[in-house]
C-alpha cells in the first residue's frame, strides 16, 4: 500500500487524548474500552476471542499481520474485538498457512483498526491512568466531536456482554479433523471411558472445547441462560464454565446457575469469567483491575510451584470476600497477588483466573484438564458405589 492509498484515522480517548494515525480493516467509527495485549505472537487468536468483547485491543508488539489469518488459528467464528490499535501493519503476510492478510481480514468482517501510532506511548497511559473507553473513527476526524460519542458510551463495569457472544442452540462440540499444530499432551489413561461434559457458554474459545475432547470429554454447549435443571437432564459427569467478555456480576442468571449446580455436588471446573462467576456463586465479589491482564507470560502459582500462563481478563475475585470455610485459593497472580485460581474444600469444585488451553500461550497449566477428568472419574466411581 502506498502513502497515497492510505486513509487517515484518530484515536480519542475518554480523557480527552488523541492520537492521529491511518485505518487499517473497515472504515467508519467504532467504540470500546481501550486494553493492551503484551502478546508477540497470536494476534488472530486475540482478535477471535470472545472474552475481547467491547473492547479494542492495542498490540504492544510493533509488527501486526506478518504471518497474515487462517481458518486453524480462529477461536470463534468471527473477530469479536470493537477495533485493533498497532504500530506497524503488514500488507503482505508470509507464512504458508495464511489464507488472507490481516487488514482484509478485518475489513471482510467490518472492523475498525488504526496504525502509525505511538503504541509504547499510549500503553504506558493506560498503565497509569487505567483502561478507558475510547473511539476509531475514518470519518469523525474532529477531536470534540469524536471525544463526545466516546463520554456517552457505557463503562466496562455493570455491562453484560455474554449475551452477545453467547450461543443461541444447543450443539454438541466436534472438529472433523485435529490441526496439525494442536498440543499433543499425554491425556490420562480414561480406560476407554468417555465423560460427558456440560460446557455453559459465556463466550467459550474454541481451543477450551479442543482440549476438553482431547482428554476424552463429550461435550455440549449451552446457552449461558440455561437453567440448571435443563443442564441436569443430560446427566453429565462434569459441568464446565467458559471465559467470556465484560462484567461477571452483571451476568446473574449464570451465577444463579451456577450456584444451583454446586447443589448436585458434580464436579465443576471454570476458566477465566467461569472462575469469576463461580466465586460468585460461592458467595464472593469481584472487582475491577486497573488495566487487566492480557498477554502469555503471566506468572501463577501458590506452594513453591509456578506456571507462566496466558491470560486476558478485567476483573478479579476480592480475596478478602471468599468464604474461607469452603473455599481456598489454590493460586495466585505473582505479579499483583490477585486471585488466579480457587478450590472447594469439599466439593470437586475449582477454577483459575487464566487460560489452561493456551492458543495462544504457553501450556504449563494443561494438567487442569487431566484434574477435571480425574475428578469426573472419582465421583463416576463414587456413584457406582451409592456413597454420597
Amino acid at each position: 500500500m502506498s502513502l497515497s492509498d492510505t486513509i487517515p484515522a484518530l484515536l480519542v480517548l475518554a480523557d480527552g487524548t488523541a492520537y492521529r494515525g491511518w485505518s487499517f480493516g473497515a472504515t467508519g467509527t467504532t467504540i470500546g474500552e481501550v486494553v493492551f495485549n503484551t502478546g508477540m505472537t497470536g494476534y488472530q487468536e486475540v482478535l477471535t476471542d470472545p472474552s475481547y468483547c467491547g473492547q479494542i485491543v492495542v498490540f504492544t508488539y510493533p509488527e501486526l499481520g506478518n504471518t497474515g489469518v487462517n481458518a486453524e488459528d480462529e477461536e470463534s467464528a468471527r473477530p469479536q474485538v470493537r477495533g485493533a490499535i498497532a504500530r506497524n501493519i503488514c500488507q503482505r503476510p508470509s507464512n504458508w498457512r495464511s489464507t488472507q492478510s490481516l487488514p482484509d481480514y478485518l475489513k471482510q468482517h467490518q472492523i475498525p483498526g488504526i496504525y502509525g501510532i505511538d503504541t509504547r506511548a499510549l500503553t504506558r497511559k493506560i498503565r497509569m491512568f487505567g483502561a478507558m473507553n475510547g473511539a476509531i473513527s475514518t470519518v469523525i476526524l474532529d477531536e470534540a466531536e469524536l471525544l463526545e460519542q466516546v463520554q456517552a458510551a457505557p463503562s466496562m463495569q455493570g455491562l453484560n456482554l455474554v449475551r452477545e457472544v453467547t450461543t443461541p442452540t444447543v450443539y454438541e462440540w466436534s472438529e472433523p479433523t485435529i490441526p496439525a499444530w494442536e498440543f499433543k499432551a499425554n491425556a490420562p489413561e480414561n480406560n476407554g471411558e468417555s465423560f460427558t461434559v456440560v460446557a455453559l457458554d459465556f463466550g467459550v474459545k474454541r481451543n477450551i472445547l479442543r482440549r476438553l475432547a482431547s482428554y476424552g470429554c463429550q461435550v455440549i454447549v449451552v446457552p449461558a441462560n440455561t437453567p440448571p435443571e435443563e443442564i441436569l437432564k443430560y446427566n453429565p459427569d462434569g459441568i464446565f464454565l467458559s471465559n467470556g467478555p465484560g462484567d461477571p456480576a452483571a451476568v446473574t442468571e449464570g451465577i444463579a446457575t451456577a450456584k444451583a449446580l454446586l447443589g448436585a455436588e458434580k464436579p465443576i471446573f471454570g476458566i477465566c469469567m467461569g472462575h469469576q462467576i463461580l466465586g460468585h456463586a460461592l458467595g464472593a465479589e469481584t472487582f475491577k483491575l486497573k488495566f487487566g491482564h492480557r498477554g502469555l507470560n503471566q506468572p501463577a502459582g501458590l506452594q513453591q510451584r509456578v506456571e507462566i500462563t496466558s491470560q486476558n481478563h478485567s476483573f478479579a475475585i476480592d480475596p478478602d470476600s471468599l468464604p474461607e470455610a469452603v473455599v481456598e485459593i489454590s493460586h495466585l497472580n505473582l505479579n499483583d497477588r490477585t486471585v488466579a485460581g480457587v478450590r472447594h474444600k469439599s466439593l470437586p469444585v475449582f477454577s483459575v483466573q487464566y487460560h489452561p488451553e493456551a492458543s495462544p500461550g504457553p501450556h504449563d497449566a494443561d494438567y487442569l484438564f487431566a484434574d477435571f477428568v480425574k475428578a469426573m472419574q472419582a465421583a463416576r466411581q463414587l456413584a457406582a458405589t451409592g456413597v454420597k
